[in-house]
């Protein structure tokens, strides 16, 4: 016997708004019943889990011990600026001037997250 991951859940003080962020970085739709003001809130991926946004009281106060790492379908440099541009922020830039690395980022409400090299990025340092 095993156990299928169904969702990975995110507390967050706005699900609304987090969950529409991660819409977004995602590039998925929130659940069809899903309205501003609502405390759970759904991302359903393609190919994957559901990010879901699960509205709680207490403020976000250490660094996660879980996180996110994205793969994007552009550069990881065109995607970490996309990030910036939606409202995420850069923690800690952990790129190198060879194209290897990755970026680590936090979402509108501090959560990070990591950006790394997409498949033409990886496909470009090991020629």
């Amino acid at each position: 016997m095993v156990s299928v991951l169904q969702n990975v859940a995110i507390d967050c003080a706005d699900a609304y708004r987090l969950a529409s962020f991660w819409s977004e970085v995602t590039g998925r739709p929130l659940g069809p019943d899903d309205r501003p003001g609502d405390h759970e809130i759904q991302v359903v991926l393609a190919d994957g889990p559901a990010l879901y946004f699960n509205q709680v009281p207490e403020a976000k106060t250490v660094k996660n011990r879980l996180h996110l790492c994205l793969r994007p379908d552009t550069t990881r440099d065109q995607e970490v600026a996309r990030l910036l541009d939606l409202g995420a922020s850069l923690v800690a830039d952990r790129r190198h001037p060879d194209g290897t690395g990755w970026a680590v980022l936090a979402d509108p409400e501090g959560n990070e997250f990591c950006v790394l090299r997409s498949v033409a990025d990886r496909a470009a340092t090991t020629s």
